[in-house]
């Protein structure tokens, strides 16, 4: 059976539930999160907790209180007729099972990858779009004003998550794991610095993707909005929120996205994006291996040092990413 093929006889996940993060300061996450446009909810009368959610209502993310930064969780949805045989899949390929928090093993499956992150796999809802999101650029008729005032532009609300980026020390082995496990495919790569994959059920071109690092780490996530114009927006919304930092913006090659990224508190990052490429369900994408120099962005300003950087890495260590390629690119919280 050729790779290929193997690839298309797995089981695989449709999507991302939603993801957890640590961070030092709950405050300071709902001031980014909200100027970012996200509805953030606090959650217990401790404030010990922050939830968040898109505009299309579903809960994305659950952020808690911690010494330092660093994923807590990444919560997979399949199918229900999929969830045993993912079982299979990922201790064949040497996932490190652990019990739920609550020793409830109706919440899915439990395991930890070979960087150490904690996985959450579960019956879910396919939140991952089933075919490709409009984004629409309006060009105006002769005569009339092709632009509102700034005053008259509408807070930037995403529409959805979009993807995650984790940094690892083995790009490869991470896709090799995902696939194997999780039956994600390979979507594009540059070397060993930088990989996309995506889900086999309809996804965008990248679902979860993969960055060197001397660490494991979290880069960003990922938002989707309606055009390039809002990504702009949401540049400038940020900025006036005191969130001026960043990457962009600029079009990517691999995905093909509009984005700008936008510096968290804690040295990673969320983006916007608009018009990212899309596999649709049964398609075989054709995966190419791009030189760095040729793998990051079709055209926006220079990559700034501070993008390239895994904060979760110990002081004195350094690591190679994607970016650097062509320019010279821990604790678990319990899950409930």
């Amino acid at each position: 059976m050729t790779k290929s093929a193997a690839a298309c006889s797995r089981a695989g996940v449709h999507s991302i539930d939603h993801f957890a993060l640590h961070v030092p300061s709950l405050v300071e996450a709902e001031r980014f999160f909200n100027a970012f446009g996200l509805d953030v909810t606090i959650v217990g009368a401790g404030t010990q907790e922050l939830e968040l959610r898109s505009a299309d209502g579903h809960r994305w993310a659950r952020i808690f209180s911690a010494d330092r930064k660093s994923l807590a969780y990444l919560s997979f949805n399949c199918y229900a007729r999929d969830l045993p045989v993912l079982r299979n899949q990922a201790a064949a390929a040497g996932a490190i099972f652990v019990p739920s928090a609550n020793g409830n093993e109706g919440t899915g499956l439990w395991f930890h990858d070979p960087d150490g992150n904690l996985i959450q796999v579960a019956v879910g809802p396919k939140t991952s779009p089933g075919s490709k999101t409009t984004s629409v650029n309006t060009s105006a008729m002769a005569d009339v004003r092709g632009a509102c005032t700034r005053s008259a532009v509408q807070p930037v609300k995403p529409r959805r998550l979009s993807h995650v980026l984790l940094f690892t020390p083995d790009v490869l082995r991470a896709v090799d794991f995902y696939e194997q496990a999780l039956g994600l495919r390979l979507s594009d790569k540059s070397q060993d610095l930088i990989a996309f994959t995506h889900a086999p059920h309809g996804c965008d071109h990248h679902l979860v993707a993969f960055a060197k690092s001397h660490a494991r780490g979290w880069h960003h996530s990922s938002w989707d909005v309606d055009n390039v114009n809002v990504v702009g927006e949401g540049a400038a919304q940020m900025a006036a929120a005191g969130f001026s930092k960043g990457w962009g913006t600029g079009r990517h090659v691999l995905g093909s996205n509009y984005f700008h990224y936008v510096e968290d508190p804690w040295g990673s990052f969320c983006e916007y994006s608009a018009d990212i490429d899309f596999v649709s369900a049964g398609h075989e994408w054709p995966a190419g291996d791009f030189a760095p120099e040729d793998s990051l962005y079709l055209w926006g300003p220079d990559v700034p040092a501070n993008f390239v950087h895994n904060t979760e890495v110990p002081p004195g260590n350094r690591f190679v990413s994607a970016a650097e390629g062509h320019q010279g690119c821990d604790g678990d919280r319990p899950p409930r």
